[in-house]
């Protein structure tokens, strides 16, 4: 006697096929599409160093899912920062390769994860320094993400990333970018987005000590070392309405900084061109990225004023003179970027008052030459990558 045949797979197989027919109907197949991609990691591509004395190559690697927190972004800009070659250089210490560099990014989301709130496909998006943190100690909830408590912050690139494919964050050089939606910062259409690229490193390194410091309308503000970052830090503090002395060792500039809205220019050839302005400002901020003499430009600042050092030479190691500064009675400080709430606030201001960085967008392929220039101080502010001219 045969036994009865048993429909029940053969049943749930047609009752499931249904289903997703009913579903493709519902939804359309670009959704499921999307749906099925954030499954798998993500195919991209980028110029990457293999070691710390190589030039920047095309290279074919994959990022994580898209998980349900995160964006992709298909990044159009990335901005070069004096950081990426100090980092894959090996200046900070010893670094994981392949490694893509690049913290200003700004491009277009293209897929978002099912729990994201903040972006939908369409809009305008950036990533600045960071990637994530531990987002529970009282640092991060307060909008410091990059001084995480726990030490848990995950910087954009170079980083020790669980989630990553290739065990370290890979950065803007590329194609692509997938993040947590609480790391991307929202870009107004009314900027450019490779104007905004910038503000999303120098813009916000400038921007946070220049609030922080609570200088006043007319104050005098000094700003030292006139590059990537300081041409920015003057335009936010003229915008704030400050009177900026900017300094520079490139006469060449001196055109170019008055543009920006400074007061005055003082090209600094020797430590005697400091001696006049010795207790004349009420603030100052160095962006120099190298190893100097602090204390002959702190010195310019009046007595129990503030400095703010930015810039981070080879080995974080500066050189003060303690019997100078110990007279000057000023307050030193330093500075490390900002948090998500700050950069948001920052790329918000300047793209509603039009506060622009100068840039040149150069192609992919021009990627070692540029990093020779801005080592050589040819920067004419920034240089910011097109994206699309990967090949």
């Amino acid at each position: 006697m045969n036994k009865p045949e048993n429909h029940t797979p053969r049943r749930q197989f047609i009752q499931q096929s249904a289903a997703l027919s009913a579903t493709v109907m519902l939804v359309g197949p670009t959704q499921l599409l999307t749906e099925n991609k954030a499954m798998k990691n993500t195919a991209s591509k980028g110029y990457a160093a293999k070691s710390k004395s190589d030039k920047l190559d095309i290279w074919s690697f994959e990022r994580r899912a898209v998980g349900d927190n995160d964006i992709l972004i298909d990044v159009k800009f990335s901005g070069i920062c004096h950081s990426d070659i100090h980092q894959i250089r090996g200046h900070w210490g010893a670094q994981t390769y392949p490694q893509i560099p690049g913290h200003e990014i700004a491009g277009v989301v293209s897929a978002v994860g099912k729990n994201v709130t903040k972006f939908k496909v369409g809009d305008q998006a950036g990533v600045g320094c960071m990637v994530d943190s531990c987002m529970t100690c009282t640092s991060c909830t307060n909008g410091e993400e990059h001084h995480c408590d726990n030490h848990a912050t995950v910087f954009t690139y170079g980083s020790p990333d669980k989630t990553s494919p290739t065990g370290i964050t890979q950065g803007g050089y590329a194609n692509n970018l997938v993040v947590k939606e609480h790391f991307a910062i929202r870009i107004p259409n009314t900027i450019r987005l490779q104007d905004a690229a910038p503000l999303l490193c120098a813009g916000i390194t400038t921007y946070s000590p220049l609030m922080r410091s609570g200088f006043a309308k007319g104050d005098k503000v000094g700003v030292a070392g006139i590059g990537g970052l300081g041409h920015l830090a003057i335009k936010l503090a003229v915008a704030k309405g400050a009177e900026v002395y900017a300094f520079t060792t490139s006469e060449s500039k001196r055109k170019d900084i008055l543009g920006f809205g400074a007061k005055e220019v003082i090209v600094v050839d020797s430590l005697d061109k400091l001696k006049p302005y010795a207790g004349r400002l009420d603030y100052m901020i160095s962006t120099i990225p190298y190893a100097y003499e602090v204390s002959n430009y702190l010195a310019c600042v009046r007595p129990y004023g503030s400095f703010t050092q930015v810039g981070q030479p080879v080995g974080g190691q500066l050189t003060i003179n303690n019997s100078i500064f110990m007279y000057s009675r000023v307050n030193y400080n330093s500075s490390l970027i900002g948090g998500i709430p700050e950069t948001q606030e920052v790329m918000d201001h300047c793209a509603e008052n039009k506060i622009y960085p100068q840039i040149e967008v150069i192609s992919a392929k021009d990627i070692n030459a540029t990093w020779d220039k801005v080592v050589n101080k040819e920067a004419r502010y920034r240089y910011v990558i097109d994206m699309a001219t990967i090949s």
